[in-house]
This record gives structure tokens, C-alpha cells and sequence, in this order.
């Protein structure tokens, strides 16, 4: 198949449209992996000054363009050091068999009883005033989170749920991480936040469950035990006071997400694809 642009006479084969494919969906797949995430924020950063760096090219800027090459030639060196917990969590996935599958798909049954269960057990909780925190991952691995814990690879259940957070057993204290519908790990130990201007009478749990959102898109459930209160943290914000219905709907739309943005992606990318694909036919 061939065509001109400008006068150019340009040959598109079977091959070169996989070739495009391949390459938009490792650049998804790299966007998926740094979306939300402190690294995504230092990546802006970089494309900023490679813009700069193209800027000062064209109007011939040559001490500008000197300090901005030793800089850009420093940061090469420094990425791998900065983007280490993600280029280990690629690799980890890679080796895993979960780059392309990352999530587990639901279905509507296992999403209500997801749902059912979290909901029961913490009004549960909440009534008994027993501390708990649960994290639903996102599209951002929580590998390293995880091994910090004790792995279980379960289902989702109310009685579960609360076996693990009752006072002094051996799992309670720590973070329970879920990934689709089943634990993954218990006990899990989570970095606290740095934001010092939180209401001082949030204890560790809330901390915590910040702390956890703010490093990656996940979202994290806490139950106090002071006060038996519902909160969830997601994007480094907390909302507090929620019932046990408010709860549920939020994480519904936590657990959707992903799901229809991909969706989302892989739809868009098939009709852009069957569109021009249909022009050439015609023309």
C-alpha cells in the first residue's frame, strides 16, 4: 500500500502497522507503569527540558544550550537511580508473566461480592471500633509493599477480613493489600507520609494509608480504632467520616476504573486503526 504526503511517496505494509501497534502499546504500557506515581512527575520534568533544550537550539542560545547538555548528560546517568523502584517493578512484572496482565478481571458477580464483603466487614469494624487497613491496588504494582508482608493469595471475605484485623492476632497489625478480589498480603508495612499539615489527631493507620496514595494511584481503606470511624485515602487526600454505603460506592468506582480505561484505550486504538485502514482500502 503506498501514498504521498507533500509529493512524498510513502509504503505502508502489513508489517509497518504492527510495528505501530507494538510501539503505542509500550509507550501505554510505560504510561500505565509511571501514571500517578513520583516518578511520572520527575518524567514531565525531563520532557520540559528536553523542549527547552530544542528552544535554545533554534535561536542559537550556546552558553544556555552548554549547561542544559552537561545537565541532560547527568540526568542519563542519574535515571536509573531515580527511576529504580519502577524500572524494578517493570522487570518484576516482566518475569512474573504480568506485564500485559496486571489486574485481575471481575466479573459482576466477583465485583459485588468484593463489594459485600468489604462493606459488611467494616461496619463490622467499625462498630466493634477494631483498627484495620486495607489497600486495593491500582494500575501501580505494590510489589515492594508486599514483600514486606506475609503473602496469602486468597479470596476477598467478610469473615476473613475481620479474623485478620481482630486485636493481638498474629496478622493484625499491618496492611492488608488486595489486588481484583483475593489478598495478596497481610501485615504489610507501609512508608508514612511526609505531609506535615494533616490534622494532628490522625494516628498511624491514616498516615500510612496517605503515605501509600500518594506513591502510587491505589486506593486504601482505614477503620480507626479509636473512634471506629471509615476513611479512605487515595491521591494523597483523605476523606473522612464516611458510612459504610459512601465507602462502597467508592470503591466501586476505584475498581472500575482501570478497568474502563483500558477498555477505553483499547477501543479508541481499534477504531483509529479500522478507520484508516478502511481510507486506504478506498483509496
Amino acid at each position: 500500500m503506498s501514498f504521498e504526503v507533500r509529493g512524498i511517496p510513502l509504503a505502508i505494509g502489513l508489517m509497518d502497522v504492527v510495528d505501530i501497534i507494538l510501539v503505542a502499546f509500550l509507550i501505554y504500557k510505560l504510561y500505565v507503569i509511571l501514571e500517578n506515581t513520583r516518578a511520572a512527575t520527575l518524567a514531565k520534568g525531563i520532557i520540559v527540558l528536553i523542549f527547552i533544550r530544542a528552544i535554545s537550539g533554534f535561536f542559537d542560545l550556546n552558553v544556555f544550550n552548554w549547561l542544559l547538555e552537561h545537565g541532560i548528560a547527568m540526568l542519563t546517568v542519574a535515571l536509573p537511580v531515580v527511576f529504580q523502584p519502577e524500572l524494578r517493578r517493570a522487570l518484576e512484572q516482566l518475569g512474573r508473566g504480568r506485564l500485559f496482565h496486571k489486574r485481575l478481571d471481575l466479573t459482576e458477580r466477583d465485583l459485588d461480592d468484593l463489594l459485600d464483603a468489604v462493606t459488611s466487614s467494616c461496619k463490622v469494624m467499625s462498630e466493634h471500633k477494631v483498627g484495620a487497613l486495607m489497600v486495593f491496588e491500582g494500575y501501580s504494582g505494590l510489589e515492594e509493599r508486599i514483600d514486606t508482608g506475609v503473602h496469602m493469595d486468597c479470596l476477598v471475605s467478610d469473615p476473613l477480613l475481620q479474623q485478620i484485623f481482630i486485636k493481638d492476632t498474629p496478622l493484625h497489625d499491618g496492611a492488608v493489600i488486595i489486588r481484583g478480589n483475593r489478598i495478596i498480603a497481610a501485615s504489610c508495612v507501609l512508608i508514612l507520609t511526609d505531609n506535615r499539615n494533616l490534622d494532628q489527631s490522625l494516628g498511624t493507620r491514616h498516615r500510612a494509608a496517605i503515605g501509600v496514595s500518594e506513591m502510587s494511584d491505589c486506593m486504601a481503606v482505614v477503620v480507626s480504632e479509636e473512634t471506629g470511624a471509615i476513611s479512605i485515602a487515595k491521591n494523597g487526600s483523605l476523606m473522612r467520616y464516611l458510612t459504610p454505603k459512601d465507602m462502597r460506592k467508592i470503591l466501586e468506582q476505584h475498581v472500575k476504573d482501570p478497568i474502563r480505561k483500558r477498555e477505553s484505550f483499547v477501543t479508541k486504538l481499534h477504531d483509529k486503526i479500522l478507520c484508516w485502514w478502511e481510507g486506504k482500502k478506498h483509496d
